[in-house]
């Protein structure tokens, strides 16, 4: 069995994520909601490339159920639970426990304000749940302070950390720069022009300059001279931004595009994809999501998509909930364990020495061959002011 623990990596701390974000109104509901949450719980890619699948890892558990009495809530950062980002992410993780180890009884509350996440939290305490899973960066303190009230109540923090954590909250950061370098050796490996670009979210949440930052370097890493442009943006549910962003990036020359930053970033690699130039996703694979499995124009175009496993870590640390092994403190997301991968081509027609490239790159970070140069800190490149050096 695989354990929250043994996601804690050695070095670097890897901070704050990215907030999830897409959405109108505020509902909750029960966790058999929305249809559309159920597409990438099923998805593979070579066995090579590390991807689990949810089936893989409930079997991992071989039969382990849930105390009758049992119950997990969730609320998601400022979106829904079917918006293609983190938020989905973590609802499909937390759907695939219920499922897997007979989890009676679940719900979620959709966030519309950041004025609403303490109310929200407290909602989702009032039937007096055994663990809650809260996502973003943006929630943190929030839950930092609900943890401490609700002393028997397990938190799952997404993309959230601490300096110092209550012993009930456990906060999930990944190394975003893993990610990113792995979407920039790709994005090199792929481009024909020499220039490459990256569609990002809020600059002062680390986990967008550590992408943008380790993209940059995963790029370089394959071509010293590559131009890599970037953007930061104000909003992650700006679709209308992302696409304008990625026009301007082909304008001058771009012939890839990254997307790391919500739906603001999905709004690129859309416009750019149905453009006909290569476009990378992030966070999930965005082929079952900004694409709808292959529907949607450009998808021919969707090179892969940097992924981080949210699902997966979110499905451990309830299972930890359930079998009373639930440690407090940071939860590491790496390429190490599995938690920093990318996702398969699908119907784009990849070169098999780029797929080379961008498996070795993968396999690198994982064995500590490969190193980023960037601080997860605060997303600096290492040497440059950054908070590690």
């Amino acid at each position: 069995m695989i354990k929250s623990k043994k996601l804690l990596a050695v070095g670097v701390i890897a901070a704050l994520g990215l907030a999830a974000c897409g959405s109108d109104d505020d509902s909750s509901s029960s966790t058999d909601a929305p249809d559309s949450t159920e597409a990438t719980d099923g998805t593979t890619a070579p066995d090579s490339t590390g991807f689990l699948t949810l089936d893989d890892e409930c079997a991992s558990y071989d039969g382990l159920q849930a105390p009758e009495d049992f119950r997990v809530n969730l609320v998601t950062d400022i979106g829904k639970v079917d918006d293609g980002t983190f938020n989905q992410f973590a609802f499909e993780g937390m759907t695939a426990a219920v499922d897997c180890f007979g989890i009676a009884d679940s719900s979620f509350i959709e966030t519309v304000s950041e004025a609403d996440y303490s109310a929200n939290i407290a909602t989702a305490l009032e039937n007096d749940p055994n663990a809650v899973v809260t996502v973003g960066f943006l929630i943190t303190t929030d839950t930092e302070e609900a943890a401490t009230a609700n002393p028997d109540v397990d938190f799952i923090g997404i993309d959230q950390f601490l300096d110092e954590f209550p012993p009930n909250m456990a906060g999930v950061i990944f190394n975003e720069d893993e990610s990113g370098y792995i979407a920039g050796v790709l994005a090199a490996s792929l481009s024909e022009s020499g220039v490459v670009g990256v569609v990002a979210g809020r600059e002062d949440v680390p986990a967008v300059p550590k992408f943008v930052n380790g993209y940059t370097a995963g790029a370089q890493s394959v071509n010293p001279d590559i131009r890599v442009l970037s953007i930061y943006n104000e909003s992650f549910t700006d679709i209308a931004k992302g696409a304008s962003d990625a026009a301007q990036f082909i304008g001058e020359g771009a012939d890839v595009i990254f997307g790391a930053g919500g739906q603001t970033g999905s709004g690129g690699i859309a416009a750019a994809a149905e453009a006909g130039v290569w476009a990378i996703g992030v966070d999930q694979d965005e082929y079952f999501t900004t694409f709808a499995s292959g529907s949607a124009p450009g998808s021919e175009y969707l090179a892969s998509s940097a992924v981080k496993r949210v699902d997966i870590a979110t499905f451990r640390l309830i299972a930890d909930s359930i079998q009373d092994t639930f440690e407090g403190g940071p939860v590491f997301g790496t390429a190490a364990n599995d938690l920093i991968t990318y996702a398969e081509a699908h119907d784009a027609d990849i070169p098999a020495d780029v797929t080379a490239a961008v498996e070795a790159a993968r396999v690198g970070l994982a064995d500590g061959s490969i190193t980023t140069g960037i601080c997860g800190l605060d997303g600096l490149p290492l040497g440059e002011g950054s908070e590690c050096d």
